[in-house]
Formats: structure tokens, C-alpha cells, sequence
């Protein structure tokens, strides 16, 4: 894993609103706080999220974005990308892929975080097939797309000059060995997740189990009690 004193720009790709917020907001946190500059991109709006019937899915799609604009601020992201692709139906076809580029292309990051593209049969809710479809895209964006100048020729994006990300870190995935520290940014993740209230039943109940679900991880690892962590398969694309 690059030191944050090496990396200038990271870009965070996800399928829907509040995946970031639960897999590396204190990881942003972090990297906001040491001066690196962290940009979301959102494959989708998150439109078939909550849980309220009688609101739109339009309307949802508003709110979603909303609710992810305020979590970006609580841990210093200003900077977001909304691809607007459908939700529950993201493929990863090379229509997203070129989208995907292009974002990596205007942004140019050192270090791409994404989901990871490989089911991961102990985990239903982690293996979401948008989360899936956009891992795969992710990677199949950095290598080969974005640095491949020869690339969806006559389109926008190959007006853009190209652009080799070297690092990819996916979010809790399987064989997952980097753990960064995230103890003093934890209030700051939980107040990113609260944003998504449209996503919330029971808040408290979730703040609850994300305290634990993180603080498990680092005891997992052999670190000391009340530490929390975020976990990273770190994947050199240089």
C-alpha cells in the first residue's frame, strides 16, 4: 500500500450511495486529513434503495444524491461524479467502463478504490451483483482502458489523454491483508453513515453495528481492543 505522503489524488468508485461510507470512509478521513485529494465517483443513484413505498424512485434518486453529497463533506470530499447508470441493473459492459475512464482520466489518481468484482459466498449483502458489475468495470477501467491511448476511439473520452493508476485498493475483499487504523476517525464514518437516512430504519441500531463490525476486524488482526480498522486487497497496477 502507497504512503499517503506519496499519493496527490485518489479516486473512490462505487455502484450506489453509502457503499463508500461503509467500506473506506475513515480510510478518506485519513487521507483528506494528511492533504490527499479523494473524488467519488457513483456508478449509479442509488433509486431502488430505502425503504418509504410511496416515495418516487426519481424523487429517490434526488434524495440518494443528496445524502452522499453531505456524507463526502463529513470526511473532506467536495469532489463527486454521478455516472447515473440504473440501480439493480449495472453491467459491466463497455459503455461503463468507458465511464469509468473517462472520471479516471479527468481525475488522474495515484490509488483507485473500488468494490471487489468476486462474489464472495459468506457475505449476501457484500456481493450485491451492482457492487460485482462495478469492481469489474473498475478494474477492467484501470487496466486496460484509461492508460490505453488507443481506446474508444472518435469518443470523448479518447480526447482525454490517458492515465495509469498505480494502485487499486478494493474494499473488504476476500484475502484482504492491508488494515488501515481508523480509531480516531470512526465518530466521523458513523456521521457519514447517518447522512443516508433514507437508508436507515433503526440508526442507532446501525451505529451500533458498525462500531463492532470494525473494531471485530482489528481484533481480528491482532490489534488492541477498541481499536477499529478499515481492510484493503492492495493490487500494484503499475
Amino acid at each position: 500500500m502507497l504512503d499517503f505522503s506519496d499519493i496527490e489524488r485518489v479516486l473512490v468508485v462505487t455502484a450506489h450511495p453509502d457503499d463508500v461510507d461503509f467500506g473506506a470512509a475513515g480510510t478518506v478521513a485519513n487521507l483528506t486529513d494528511a492533504g490527499v485529494e479523494v473524488v467519488y465517483c457513483l456508478v449509479t443513484d442509488g433509486q431502488a434503495g430505502g425503504f418509504d413505498r410511496t416515495i418516487p424512485r426519481s424523487e429517490m434518486a434526488a434524495i440518494r444524491r443528496e445524502e452522499q453529497t453531505k456524507a463526502a463533506a463529513e470526511v473532506g470530499v467536495t469532489r463527486l461524479y454521478f455516472l447515473g447508470h440504473t440501480d439493480g441493473a449495472v453491467v459491466a459492459d463497455m459503455a461503463l467502463r468507458e465511464d469509468i475512464s473517462m472520471v479516471i482520466r479527468e481525475v488522474r489518481p495515484q490509488v483507485v478504490i473500488t468494490q471487489s468484482p468476486l462474489r464472495n459466498l459468506d457475505s449476501t449483502y457484500g456481493s450485491h451483483p451492482d457492487h460485482l458489475a462495478t469492481g469489474e468495470a473498475t478494474m477492467c477501467a484501470v487496466y486496460p482502458d484509461a492508460r490505453n491511448p488507443f481506446a474508444f476511439g472518435g469518443s470523448r473520452c479518447a480526447e482525454l489523454e490517458d492515465w495509469a493508476v498505480d494502485e487499486m485498493w478494493v474494499m473488504l475483499a476476500v484475502g484482504a491483508q492491508d488494515a488501515v487504523d481508523i480509531t480516531a476517525q470512526l465518530d466521523r464514518k458513523i456521521r457519514a453513515l447517518r447522512c443516508h437516512a433514507s437508508q436507515h430504519r433503526d440508526p442507532d441500531g446501525l451505529e451500533e453495528r458498525v462500531r463492532a463490525w470494525w473494531q471485530q476486524l482489528a481484533a481480528d488482526r491482532g490489534m488492541p481492543a477498541g481499536t477499529s480498522v478499515e481492510v484493503f486487497r492492495v493490487v500494484d497496477t503499475r
